[in-house]
């Protein structure tokens, strides 16, 4: 890497100064805190980088044999960067810029990336006047001025430890995924760690195959005391204890070895509550214990991951979106940290807001401090992510709104609670005796809720929350009697591992050092989008492709999915970025060498049988052979010797298929459907299949020209599809009536994202609580006059009528991200600082107009052709708009 040469004197106040950051709504808000002086524009994120594909490589350098991998791999890893085509119109503008700046500051985010982003700046715009390094970690009015007064030079351990990440990220994904499209399929993709996490995915997936479930009974008492009723389980018969989910191993599912208990099944269940229900039950011993929680520290760019997913069902790729929106707002510090650490202004911020909202019960005598993390240089903001400023803005004072408003609320309570008190609560625990049989209840009163008043943490088990909330039990002492209002027995089987979501596998990775933080939206996003993982619900669910993939790389290539092969490699990206390592000796042991990279793939390219790689074997389903295709997965069986296979539904999840699903499958290609009937009014007959995409009721035979096809509504089971359903499914979308108010057609049908309602072009989604079957034209209306969630067409909050200029109707929508402004085609988000209520139509006209400009082109009139213009008049105008930049420039000079 060639070092670009910076100078830097002290701000002599006079001058115009060039300020660039990466977005413009951070452009935005950092103008608020600067003078007349300073010039604030955005250069759009990164401005270079290695060639996406072969039209981005440079002629001179097209007949290389490095050119296509965009990285010199014989010459010191030289990375060969390209300015993108996007890109070309924001470096001329800011070379513009630059001309008129006598300074110019490179106000990036203060990370690996951003520190990249400055020093890709300077070898674009090569900079002829003094130029700085601005860095902050919020963008409040102090942290702006504090910053330019401490400026400092571009950190090229940073810069290198980001050029190592992407060099190395290049090398793996071209080197790899190569051997992907000959062995298995064209288009697959491979990646440092993108592979690592389709493989925990795929492992767990495994896990699920492996399990074998295991019933078990329990028996549950509703007892009274004193008025108040509690539950009980029971615990033990004769002196022995009764087996519970938590005796069973979570892999197998089997009853954990070495444990000697009594497994109750449905007869014996029945036979102890038999015994028990006409018994005394008594009291045999109480037990107290005081609890203290301590609260949990502010967040982290993982833990805010987690939370966001947990609580309010945003995706990693989401969370992160909505952060950096927040961020370049000035609502909070900068969210890619690793870092639990509060500075000396938060505290006080904190301490003194709780004072305010909660009292002095609540604050703690000193500041609470959480232990660092330990890996060294993972990302490099200073502090965990909490309210901007010195003073903590209430969520209910911001102006946010939708999910920008719930995330902020999420980081306040957080940051509130890790400098609240602990949780003062008593455990109590109670053994009751009847007969041979002892019953236990517990219960958790909060005596003290501490920081629980602001925020209690979310879980991925739906039980594990019990702790934290206040069940109380009766006063109990030793030989009291209780009185029994009934006892039941109660079923149970165990449950296999639990599939990861989003938040539990940002959980995974970090805890196993595979990625970094500020990688794993990205990376989560990467695996959904390229088809290895689909989100069923929450649950993230592996595909064939994935488990083939995973098999090929683990079997041929198995360093590079190896957790603790993988982790290494980011501590010595951080040793990069410490100053403690080489990166270009790093990469030289990576890639060559008769171990590195290159070596090992050109190795095992003879070794992979493509048709065997394209294979995979099933736990209890050793009988079918598993593929993927060019279309998809399939199984393939042997049927009277002959070998016969049938297409998998992508929405089939593989440890979810049994012998009976695949069955069907096979007989339905080899036999074809049986049909339900023939339709009435085209004699045609009427199947229920599956196919790649799930099941549908078609119309015809499949060989024939026209055929109908109805995909079946979400949720509902092909066998109890009958004729009549398949009729009311074909006939899908159907009319229930007109709009009282439009006296246009108001629709049902299923489409994409599921069954719909749908009304002069706007749709709302059926709730889960009805289907097609039971929509009709009231509830449709009800339903239809509730406020739009989600996707489609939105109803404005506000309508200002059309522009004065453009003659286009300007509205207001309430969107995903906050509220903003939409003309036509064009979105414009409302400035910080301005509520709805403050919205004036002259104030919304005045943002349109900065997007679209202030003067409109005039339209042509009614019935008459819009005329070219000739190559001399374009030359003329070219000309009048050339005299006119001159003469402004010559004026301001």
């Amino acid at each position: 890497m060639k070092k670009a040469s910076t100078r830097s004197r002290e701000n002599s106040g006079s001058g115009t100064k060039l300020v660039i950051v990466e977005s413009p709504t951070k452009a935005k808000t950092i103008r608020k805190y600067l003078g007349k002086d300073f010039i604030v524009e955005s250069c759009m994120g990164h401005v270079r980088d290695l060639p996406q594909s072969a039209k981005d490589i440079p002629e001179k350098v097209k007949k290389e044999k490095w050119a296509q991998l965009g990285v010199n791999v014989d010459k010191n890893f030289e990375p060969l960067y390209c300015v993108p085509k996007d890109k070309l119109k924001v470096i001329k503008n800011l070379k513009e810029k630059l001309s008129e700046a006598d300074e110019l500051y490179l106000a990036t985010d203060e990370d690996r990336e951003g520190e990249s982003i400055s020093w890709h700046l300077l070898e674009v715009l090569k900079p002829s006047v003094p130029t700085k390094r601005m860095v902050f970690h919020e963008i409040t009015k102090e942290a702006i001025q504090k910053s330019l007064n401490e400026t400092r030079e571009i950190d090229f351990n940073l810069v290198r430890a980001q050029e190592a990440r992407r060099v190395l990220d290049r090398l793996v994904g071209y080197t790899i995924s190569p051997l992907l499209w000959k062995k298995v399929a064209f288009g697959l993709s491979a990646g440092r760690v993108q592979s690592v996490a389709v493989r925990l995915v795929v492992e767990r997936e495994k896990e699920r195959m492996r399990f074998k479930k295991s019933s078990y009974y329990g028996l549950l008492a509703e007892l009274e005391k004193a008025g108040q009723t509690f539950e009980s389980k029971i615990f033990s018969y004769q002196n022995k204890k009764i087996a519970t989910g938590k005796d069973f191993d979570g892999l197998t599912g089997q009853l954990s070895s070495g444990k000697d208990l009594i497994v109750l099944n449905q007869d014996s269940a029945d036979k102890i509550l038999n015994e028990v229900k006409n018994q005394k039950w008594v009291v045999s011993d109480v037990e107290e214990k005081p609890v203290t929680r301590r609260p949990y520290a502010p967040f982290i760019t993982s833990t805010l991951q987690q939370e966001s997913n947990r609580k309010l069902g945003l995706s990693s790729r989401e969370t992160m979106q909505v952060a950096q929106k927040l961020y370049e707002q000035g609502f909070i510090t900068y969210m890619r940290t690793d870092s639990t650490f509060l500075s000396t202004e938060a505290i006080k911020a904190a301490r003194e807001s709780i004072l305010d909202k909660y009292g002095k019960d609540y604050l703690p005598d000193s500041p609470r401090t959480y232990e660092a993390k330990k890996s060294k240089g993972a990302q490099e903001a200073h502090e965990a992510i909490r309210p901007a400023g010195t003073s903590f803005q209430d969520p209910d004072s911001t102006g946010l709104t939708g999910v920008q408003f719930k995330l902020y609320d999420l980081i306040w309570k957080r940051t509130m609670a890790s400098q609240m008190t602990d949780a003062k609560q008593k455990q109590v625990s109670a053994k009751i005796t009847v007969g041979d049989a002892v019953f236990a209840a517990s219960g958790t009163t909060i005596e003290f809720a501490g920081f629980l008043r602001a925020y209690v943490e979310g879980s991925d088990d739906p039980e594990a929350d019990l702790e934290s909330r206040d069940v109380r039990l009766p006063q109990l002492k030793a030989q009291d009697e209780v009185q029994l209002g009934k006892v039941d027995p109660t079923a149970h089987e165990t449950k296999p591992p639990a599939r990861y979501t989003e938040a539990s596998l940002v959980q995974m990775m970090e805890k196993e050092g595979i990625g970094r933080p500020s990688t794993y939206a990205s990376v989560i996003g990467t695996i959904i989008d390229r088809g290895y993982v689909r989100k069923s619900g929450n649950a993230l669910v592996p595909t064939f492709t994935a488990m083939v993939v995973s098999k090929l790389l683990s079997q041929h290539l198995t360093q590079y999915v190896d957790l603790g092969f993988t982790s290494q490699m980011e501590q010595s990206l951080d040793h990069i970025a410490d100053g403690d390592l080489n990166w270009e000796n790093y990469l030289k042991d990576v890639y060559h060498g008769p171990k590195g990279l290159r070596a090992t793939v050109e190795s095992q390219q003879d070794k992979i049988d493509p048709e065997e790689a394209r294979s995979i074997k099933l736990d209890g389903l050793e009988k079918y052979e598993f593929h993927v295709g060019r279309y998809g997965a399939y199984v393939k069986s042997k049927r009277d010797g002959d070998s016969v296979s049938a297409s998998i539904p992508e929405v089939e999840a593989p440890a979810d298929i049994t012998p009976d699903h695949v069955e069907k499958l096979i007989d339905q290609k080899l036999k074809g459907a049986d049909s339900l009937g023939q339709d009435p009014e085209t004699g045609k007959k009427i199947y229920v299949l599956s196919g790649r995409y799930g099941p549908y009721v078609q119309l015809g035979e499949s060989d024939e020209e026209k055929v109908k096809r109805s995909s079946l509504p979400p949720g509902l089971d092909p066998a109890s599809v009958d004729f009549k359903m398949a009729l009311e499914i074909l006939a899908l979308p159907k009319t229930l009536g007109v709009h009282p108010d439009t006296q246009k057609d108001v629709k049902v049908g299923v489409g994409r994202f599921g069954p719909f309602v749908l009304h002069d072009g706007d749709y709302r989604s059926i709730p889960k609580t009805e289907t097609v079957f039971t929509m009709d034209l009231k509830k449709s209306l009800e339903l239809l006059a509730q406020p739009k969630k989600g996707r489609g067409k939105a109803a404005a909050i506000k309508e200002f009528g059309n522009h004065p200029v453009h003659d286009i109707a300007v509205s207001l929508f309430n969107g995903p991200y906050g509220p903003y402004l939409k003309a036509g085609k064009v979105n414009v988000g409302l400035p910080e600082g301005t509520t709805v209520e403050q919205l004036t139509p002259e104030a919304a006209f005045a943002l349109i107009n900065e997007k679209l400009g202030a003067t409109a082109a005039k339209k042509p009139k009614a019935g008459g052709a819009k005329k070219k213009a000739s190559a001399k008049q374009k030359a003329e105008a070219l000309g009048v708009k050339k005299v006119i930049v001159k003469k402004a420039k010559k004026a301001k000079k």
